[in-house]
């Protein structure tokens, strides 16, 4: 089997904002086989979507050798990117699509662009549109589509020439589970029924476990390659499952856990139990203790264990004298945070939010249809759902960004009809998308949100100073150029800085690697643990697990509420939180299918007979 790329000794630099070089690749030497999906994995900065650029030709390294199709992009004159660009399709994580213009209208451009003939046009757009499922779509403006949709049209647009290479940066991020599986149904479709070769980023692990070799880069380097069998390996005999005691939330178990470094190399809530990774060098005994009469069962390594097992073994080794200092600038933020709530929340009978009757059209659409909820106090809440639920819409609306258009709204007591201004100064947002001051430094965006939420003098100077020492962030670097989990981090600093009650976090770790995940979830545990009320929204369907309750929306309409325990039983006992909530969308999308398909016939029959 040939290899569709040869890279050896590569690297990359680029002039660092703060002066001197970054450098984003650091002899990197890989091989890609001709026909197969090929992963590239590691947390944000890895250097993934710098590899990537180079694979499209559209950056050249700074040493070593690349091959690509054949054709040569290293340095010197020998470099053909014009021949490389000719033969693949490139989709970043941010595609380009014309929101303005509808879904046919997209494809037409991007077919223009490529040349392809008008000829072979009408074949191609049928199989495109039938693998997306955009074939009902084609009039709608690209603006209108979910981000799920959005991100088909966009793998649509790729593929309007057929590539001898597909390269996909994190294609899935944003994406929920239903289209997550759709999209890899129709990428694998495409490498087993044309033998097209796919090069994929992703901060999926279970998307890298598809792959026939998997690449995990850290600062840089290639850390580990293999077939994802050969990767799970070096986690074999180091994985676990445990249950917490009875009436305990999962992730109590998983905090004290993960905050065991030399003893447990990761940890996160499955099922109602605990997934965990021991050191190789963790003593039973010690383990033992730590799980405090916790039953535990042994299970078979995944390649996420590997990845994280990987990832915590190279940053101990590299952070081996600053775990201790890490650890204790980790804790004022959200220590003083918790504290401040607990002290200034008298009614803590009442619920934080209290949702009744809640209702958004827009013109005639509905998007948010009569939902009805409460959130107690400290409380972790999950609002769940397909692309195009209801669920940004719900929390614009809950923290007073967007009009009701009917029903009633209690956040943190106070009416938001009455009383909007107010209650916002008790609440802490973290968005979708990075929606702070790009043009300016993490500092003055940390210094700008504190005094905008009445912030002043040393009390503000020391806040900001204890945010980004416990977010792990550079004061001085250009908000606009950090990598996407610094962002996030960012964000989250930003959100807390004036000691919130209530913490809104819509998709927060979207497209940010397991070690971040792991990192960010540690944080909201503790602020909950302190009384603060988090609401969160999130396509990743393991986080679910963090949750007290979740509820469950699509079309806008509520489909389950309860504990994670109580979704699962409710689709028939699921094994996880994915299954489950693939199992209650399609359930709810198929009754409605056949209450349309009677209401068709009803009507037939009334006109046949009127």
């Amino acid at each position: 089997m040939s290899f569709i790329v040869q890279a050896q000794g590569i690297s990359k630099t680029f002039a660092a904002p703060a002066g001197g070089r970054l450098h984003a690749l650091r002899e990197v030497s890989l091989q890609a086989r001709a026909g197969q999906l090929t992963a590239l994995v590691g947390p944000d900065g890895a250097g993934k979507t710098t590899l990537m650029r180079l694979l499209a030709a559209l950056l050249a390294p700074d040493a070593g050798r690349l091959a690509v199709l054949g054709h040569e992009l290293g340095q010197g004159g020998a470099r053909q990117p014009q021949a490389v660009q000719s033969r693949i399709s490139y989709m970043p994580q941010r595609f380009g699509l014309y929101e303005d213009l509808s879904v046919q209208e997209n494809l037409d451009l991007y077919a223009d662009l490529h040349g392809v003939p008008p000829a072979v046009r009408g074949a191609r757009y049928a199989r495109l549109l039938e693998m997306t499922g955009l074939a009902r779509f084609t009039g709608r403006p690209a603006g209108k589509l979910s981000g799920g949709m959005k991100q088909k049209l966009g793998l649509a647009c790729t593929l309007v020439r057929s590539p001898d290479l597909l390269l996909l940066d994190e294609p899935s991020v944003g994406v929920d589970p239903l289209s997550r599986r759709d999209l890899w149904a129709i990428v694998q479709q495409l490498v087993e029924a044309e033998g097209l070769s796919v090069i994929v980023s992703t901060a999926y692990m279970d998307e890298a476990a598809r792959c026939a070799q998997v690449f995990v880069l850290h600062q840089g380097r290639v850390l580990a390659q293999g077939a994802p069998q050969s990767l799970r390996e070096k986690a074999a005999g180091l994985t676990c499952t445990a249950w917490p005691p009875a009436g305990q939330p999962p992730r109590q178990l998983q905090a004290r856990l993960i905050d065991a470094r030399r003893l447990i190399a990761d940890a996160v809530p499955a099922g109602g139990a605990v997934r965990y990774i021991r050191q190789p060098h963790a003593s039973a005994a010690d383990v033992a203790a730590l799980l405090q009469g916790a039953a535990t069962q042994p299970r078979p390594a995944g390649l996420e264990d590997a990845f994280m097992l990987l990832l915590r073994q190279h940053e101990d080794g590299a952070q081996a004298g600053e775990g201790a200092a890490a650890e204790a600038a980790a804790k004022p933020v959200v220590a003083q945070a918790a504290a401040e709530v607990a002290a200034n929340v008298a009614a803590k009978e009442r619920p934080a939010i209290a949702v009744r009757d809640l209702v958004r059209r827009f013109g005639g659409f509905t998007a948010v249809a009569s939902t009805s909820f409460e959130v107690a106090r400290g409380e972790i809440f999950g609002l769940l759902g397909p692309n195009g639920a209801g669920k940004t819409t719900t929390f614009r609306m809950l923290c007073g960004l967007l009009p009701a258009t009917s029903g009633q709204l209690e956040v943190a007591g106070l009416n938001l009809r009455t009383a909007r201004a107010q209650a916002r100064g008790r609440i802490g947002y973290v968005s979708q998308k990075f929606a702070l001051y790009g043009n300016l430094s993490a500092r003055e965006n940390l210094e700008f949100f504190g005094g905008a939420y009445g912030l002043r003098g040393r009390e503000l100077s020391r806040r900001v100073s204890e945010s980004l020492a416990e977010f792990g962030l550079d004061g001085s670097a250009p908000s606009g150029l950090l990598p996407g989990g610094y962002k996030q981090r960012l964000a989250m600093a930003a959100a807390l800085i004036h000691r919130p009650q209530i913490l809104f976090l819509d998709e927060p770790t979207s497209g940010i690697d397991p070690l971040a995940r792991r990192a960010f979830w540690r944080a909201i545990t503790a602020l909950a643990q302190g009384g603060v009320t988090v609401i969160v929204t999130t396509h990743f369907m393991e986080e679910a697990e963090y949750c007290d309750r979740i509820a469950i929306q699509d079309a806008g309409r509520l489909l389950a509420l309860g504990t994670p325990q109580q979704v699962r039983q409710l689709a028939g006992g699921a094994p996880d939180m994915d299954s489950a909530f693939i199992a209650i969308v399609e359930q709810a999308r198929a009754s409605a299918s056949e209450t349309e398909a009677n209401s068709g016939k009803e009507k037939s029959r009334w006109r046949l007979f009127h």
